[in-house]
């Protein structure tokens, strides 16, 4: 092996070839992210045949841990917006509450649809209601479509199954229902507060509509009717099911010396995940044909490849990382600082903040700096919960053009380019620092929680 600063020496370049492929090349994310591991592993001294035997490795083990929860998610959730599902919740939540409070409504409305479903999916959903909620209420555009920007990426970016936060718990080794607690209660919070900041930002005077607004706005009108869709409580259950189980065996092992096995078996996020894609499925078949549901399962598997593709060469990533030692090297430079915690959750912020703003993918920029994490993160007093929440913020941090989400949102939501970056940038902006900030504060207080 080479010496511990030409190791980060050479974990620099790995990440520069990373970004430079797929900004320059236009490669494929995994593909480049395979090639910075032979990159990593070859000039830190590593046989070849280690180096390829740590990628497969890398790739395998994060896939055995989590490809099917991912995969079923993502079936989960295409269900649930192909049968209706996702189309009464939307109504149904926004219908319930008074107009002063719609707009909150239809925030937390995403919120509440990304914890299954992507951003993109959810957004596309909910934007003809968000048009007629803003022509109804006569509310401006912007704040309608900002507090659904706020929802739909706060709960994408922190609460599993969706893939980061789910690949968070992978990564570090610890509870998935750890996740699934502090992403969900974190999350609840800062898409609240999130949502305040950035109404009061608007309210000083932030729109300009002449600027801002194309006028045209590009909306599916497709709608399934009411009596074709599930019932709320009929919708809900798919997205609650999987969510109760993973936290039923989390508190169990929190306050039970012995955990029964059905409850170790019914937690398992494999299971829960399948209880809940099975959920969804049963109430698809009241409400859609074979032949349908058979599609929106295609569909749904065509996604997940993309995303698994990704994650599992970020895995492989960082399991030559790890192979190289440099954890234990970065360790050495952080430990010995006095506060060795908030510098680990600094330092894992910027570097997926420098990611996603270098080359768009939230997925990308989580999972890669994830897995570089992992290795530091044993060596410095810190829960990884912490350090994984940082990550996933700092890949939320600066959405802008060269992301497909921002283009998807503004150009449903009729927005110029100079909208979009006030409405999907800033807002993902605000969660990002709000998230950060709640981090830091917990990594000073409540290290090991």
């Amino acid at each position: 092996m080479v010496s511990s600063n030409m190791l980060i020496i050479n974990l620099a370049i790995s990440i520069a070839i990373i970004l430079f492929l797929i900004l320059k090349f236009k490669l494929n994310p995994a593909i480049s992210l395979v090639i910075g591991a032979l990159f990593m592993g070859i000039a830190s001294g590593m046989p070849m045949s280690d180096t390829i035997s740590g990628i497969g490795k890398g790739f395998g083990g994060l896939m055995g841990a989590i490809g099917l929860p991912i995969g079923f998610g993502v079936i989960l959730g295409q269900l649930l917006a192909d049968s209706g599902g996702a189309q009464t919740i939307a109504t149904t939540m926004v219908e319930k509450t008074s107009p002063k409070n719609a707009i909150y409504a239809i925030g937390f409305t995403a919120f509440f649809l990304s914890i299954p479903v992507f951003y993109d999916v959810t957004f596309v959903i909910i934007i003809p209601l968000g048009i007629a909620l803003a022509k109804e209420s006569r509310m401006p555009m912007p704040y309608i479509i900002g507090s659904m920007i706020i929802g739909a990426g706060t709960a994408h970016t922190l609460v599993p199954p969706t893939p980061n936060p789910m690949a968070a718990a992978s990564i570090f080794h610890f509870d998935l229902g750890i996740m699934v607690g502090f992403g969900g209660i974190v999350g609840l919070i800062v898409a609240f507060i999130a949502m305040k900041i950035f109404f009061f930002i608007l309210d000083k005077g932030l729109w300009n509509a002449a600027k801002d607004e194309t006028g045209i706005e590009i909306v599916h009108e497709e709608s399934i009717p009411a009596e074709n869709r599930p019932s709320f409580l009929l919708s809900v259950i798919p997205i609650a099911l999987p969510i109760v189980l993973i936290l039923l065996g989390t508190i169990s092992k929190a306050t039970m010396n012995e955990v029964p096995m059905v409850i170790q078996f019914l937690s398992n996020r494999i299971i829960a995940l399948l209880v809940g894609v099975l959920t969804a499925y049963l109430m698809a078949f009241r409400f859609m044909e074979s032949e349908a549901i058979e599609k929106s399962a295609t569909t749904a598997t065509m996604a997940a490849g993309v995303v698994l593709l990704i994650t599992g060469a970020g895995g492989a990533f960082g399991k030559v990382i790890q192979m190289t030692d440099i954890g234990n090297v970065l360790v050495q430079h952080i430990s010995h600082t006095a506060n060795a915690a908030i510098i680990t959750v600094l330092l894992t912020y910027f570097i997926a903040m420098v990611f996603r703003i270098a080359q768009g993918s939230g997925t990308v920029a989580s999972i890669t700096t994830m897995t570089l994490m992992a290795t530091v993160v044993q060596g410095v007093p810190i829960h990884p919960v912490w350090v994984a929440l940082a990550a996933l913020s700092g890949g939320l941090s600066i959405g802008h053009v060269n992301d497909s989400g921002f283009w998807i949102t503004a150009n449903l939501s009729g927005l110029s380019v100079t909208g979009g970056l006030k409405t999907y940038t800033l807002g993902g902006a605000i969660v990002s620092l709000l998230t950060l900030l709640i981090t830091c504060v917990g990594a000073i207080f409540f290290p090991m929680i």
